[in-house]
């Protein structure tokens, strides 16, 4: 099954930074901002996440959820969320298969040198559980008001 826009979102469960399970199917009848990024702490990652955190009240206003995914275990993410004043969820992803799942799991290369990695991409999903929007190899600067943008249409 691959991700595509005009499809069902491929629904899973997964654990949040407070160990609570997190399941997609629970949240049909909002809209879902899922992006995917490569690790807690980082500075792109914490950037996104900030700007995630500023804009979240026009997130909600617009009847949305935000979730960030990546590998990082669930306590990273609780000293992530601590560290940084992140407000939404967090989900954690160790063994990769939500990433595999929606293909963001990918070899990179980085100083010449090649490794398995997160694509840095966001999906948005319609209250239906359908994909309306993808983005991928996302750059940070800019990226969540395309987003905000993005909902405000519908």
């Amino acid at each position: 099954m691959s991700i595509e826009i005009g499809k069902e979102a491929i629904g899973f469960s997964l654990k949040n930074q407070d160990g609570v399970e997190i399941s997609l199917k629970d949240l049909k009848g909002k809209w879902v901002v899922l992006y995917f990024y490569p690790k807690d702490n980082t500075p792109g990652c914490t950037v996104e996440a900030c700007d995630f955190t500023a804009a979240l009240p026009d997130f909600k206003e617009l009847d949305a959820v935000v979730l960030g995914i990546s590998p990082d275990s669930t306590k990273s993410h609780q000293n992530f969320i601590e560290k940084q004043n992140i407000t939404f969820t967090l989900l954690s992803d160790e063994d990769k298969e939500v990433a595999k799942a929606y293909d963001v799991w990918k070899l990179k290369k980085n100083y010449g040198k090649e490794y398995l990695g997160i694509e840095r991409s966001t999906f948005l999903i319609d209250p239906k559980g359908i994909v309306t929007k993808i983005w991928r190899k996302v750059n940070v600067k800019g990226h969540v008001d395309e987003v905000k943008a993005a909902l405000a249409k519908g």
